[in-house]
């Protein structure tokens, strides 16, 4: 189910403060780079994530390509971070960043 406007605005407010937890590399989106992603949203289900690419092109192309591979949605792409949001199965209330925030 897609993220309505009022979730997504919730998401924004608690991401604005984060950090990137994972940068892409100049390899690009490798297999260890995907499980990676997949287990950091698992555990913190919202995180921003730094894709370096050369042009605007490129970083949406590997944006779309990350939420495709991990079910993940996109609450939010300025310049070159994205906010990505997937629901954890079993969420950890010390680590999830969307249940922190809600505390």
């Amino acid at each position: 189910m897609p993220l309505s406007q009022q979730d997504k605005k919730r998401l924004r407010r608690i991401g604005h403060h984060l950090k990137p937890v994972l940068i892409s590399g100049d390899k690009g989106l490798t297999e260890t780079f995907l499980e990676e992603l997949e287990g950091r949203l698992e555990d913190h289900e919202l995180i921003k994530v730094k894709i370096n690419a050369s042009t605007r092109e490129q970083r949406a192309g590997m944006v779309e390509s990350l939420c495709e591979s991990t079910g993940a949605d996109l609450v939010q792409r300025i310049g070159n971070i994205a906010l990505l949001y997937r629901a954890a199965a079993k969420p950890d209330p010390k680590l999830s960043n969307v249940l922190r925030a809600d505390v």
